[in-house]
């Protein structure tokens, strides 16, 4: 077994509402992380040998320790993520139901089925399975450090995989329980983590893993791509978003409200998936900016308050400019405004009236904002929810034509009369375009994305018609021409 070495540098992770130091952690170089990886591939051999229902077995003994210990991790998640204990626990929730799904779905999902080998092919048995990687690399994000990033590693695990995971540097005390917990439950390390910055993500995208994971800025997710590719390492990349909601005029307005308001600033508005941006029915405009309103003022983000603390210290600056862009655009603040933000927490801020060419309407704000837009009809709502470079999640609120207008968008996911539901569905794909990158983790989908393909054709007799021979003859390719013209080319005019 590979020998890991210790690092000889650390870090402080803070807490966000306080920036009081909430743990000290490893800053791991690139030999140590290639270590890990060397060490998670004979994890990977051993946890392949095991099966389906081995790795069942040992991944619903994880599940069951995570649920008995759960009150330690939503306590990490709120210390090093700000996010209120009741928000901790639903992430940590949704995740043990992710990690169930894929446990106990993997082998109909994965195992190796038969598959119609064809009229020309009949004298052949065609089937395909997928198979493990060998060792996953998952760098996960901050907003939400458990629940993201399980999307890929339980998905991983269940198919096969050993991962080496690296947090963020600002929830690492959560990626160290996580690896902990599945040492505890299972006694192996076949979930592995590395901490550290940068340089330590770019190590794991060198270190020869079967393929990475990201969870990121676009900028980010670039540099990582980069990164990846120097070894031909396969990523998949989700990438942010932009995300709308449409209200039409048949909606159930009060609900349409409560849910762009949860949407926009749940987690302080930093979810990747949550509302940024509302389209509105314009019969319907007064009343739900009277309903959203009334909510957004009655929330408060402070220490023992609805909403945390903005995580990422960086982040207040790019929320400030884009409320004070729409402004200066002629956008107006219902809501809130530029005195909302201030030096830890972000008071929820609702701007209307902002041109399409704003940051606020553009860019990704990642914190408790939103703009809310009046349109004619659902064309031109659909039409202003797709003229972004994002595609990640969407939002309908509607009745007639709420499928109908769902199925328009550009967008890996829609929810319809309901927020986020996607997210918690485990086996519906979860995943974005454009922008917002590329692959699915949850579902089925998630599962085969940390697989390959092996397709298996055999024999069962001899053709009559051997085409892959040089014993064939004129004879032969004339017999097949007609069993072509014969199966494909009746009834087919030029």
């Amino acid at each position: 077994m590979t020998t890991v070495a210790p690092p000889t540098t650390t870090f402080d992770s803070l807490n966000p509402a306080t920036g009081e130091v909430v743990g000290t952690h490893p800053i791991h170089d690139a030999e140590h992380v290639r270590a890990v990886v060397g060490r998670a591939r004979t994890e990977a051999a051993w946890w392949e040998s095991l099966g389906f229902r081995g790795r069942k077995e040992r991944l619903v003994l994880w599940q069951k320790h995570v649920v008995r210990h759960m009150d330690q991790l939503t306590d990490v998640v709120h210390r090093e993520n700000g996010k209120p204990h009741g928000d901790a626990a639903l992430e940590i929730t949704l995740a043990v139901d992710h990690l169930h799904w894929a446990a106990t779905h993997a082998e109909k999902v994965l195992r190796r089925r038969s598959v119609a080998p064809g009229l020309l092919m009949a004298n052949q048995a065609a089937s395909v399975a997928y198979r493990p990687l060998g060792v996953i690399g998952v760098i996960g994000p901050w907003n939400y450090p458990v629940f993201t990033p399980m999307g890929s590693i339980a998905y991983a695990l269940a198919a096969g995989n050993a991962v080496v995971f690296k947090p963020s540097e600002h929830t690492p005390g959560v990626g160290e329980w996580l690896a902990r917990s599945f040492l505890e439950a299972i006694g192996r390390p076949v979930l592995q983590v590395v901490t550290g910055y940068a340089e330590t993500g770019n190590a794991l995208c060198t270190a020869g893993v079967g393929k990475l994971a990201f969870t990121g800025s676009p900028a980010t997710a670039r540099r990582v791509m980069a990164a990846c590719a120097e070894t031909l390492t396969p990523v998949l990349m989700e990438a942010g978003g932009k995300d709308a909601m449409i209200v039409d005029e048949d909606a159930d307005v009060a609900a349409a409200a409560d849910a762009a308001i949860w949407g926009a600033a749940s987690n302080a508005g930093q979810t990747c998936a949550g509302v940024e941006r509302v389209y509105v029915h314009e019969r319907v405009y007064d009343a739900f900016l009277d309903e959203l309103t009334a909510t957004a003022k009655t929330l408060r983000a402070e220490p023992g308050g609805q909403l945390g603390p903005i995580t990422m210290p960086s982040q207040i600056d790019i929320i400030k400019r884009h409320i004070d862009d729409a402004l200066a655009r002629g956008g107006r603040a219902v809501v809130g405004g530029p005195d909302s933000v201030g030096e830890r927490f972000v008071q929820p801020t609702v701007l209307v009236d902002v041109p399409d060419d704003s940051t606020a309407i553009t860019e990704e704000t990642f914190g408790p904002t939103v703009t809310v837009t009046k349109v004619r009809d659902m064309d031109e709502a659909v039409a202003k929810a797709n003229g972004t470079d994002y595609g990640l999640g969407s939002t309908v609120f509607g009745k007639a034509r709420a499928v109908e207008t769902a199925e328009r968008l550009r967008a890996g996911m829609t929810a319809i009369n309901g927020i986020l539901s996607f997210a918690g569905v485990p086996a519906l794909p979860f995943g974005g375009v454009g922008e917002s990158g590329f692959g699915r983790i949850h579902g089925p989908d998630g599962l085969k994305e940390f697989t390959y393909a092996h397709a298996i054709a055999r024999q069962r007799f001899k053709s009559k018609l051997p085409m892959t021979s040089f014993r064939r003859t004129e004879k032969d390719e004339q017999r097949a021409g007609k069993l072509v013209n014969a199966i494909y080319g009746r009834g087919n005019k030029a």
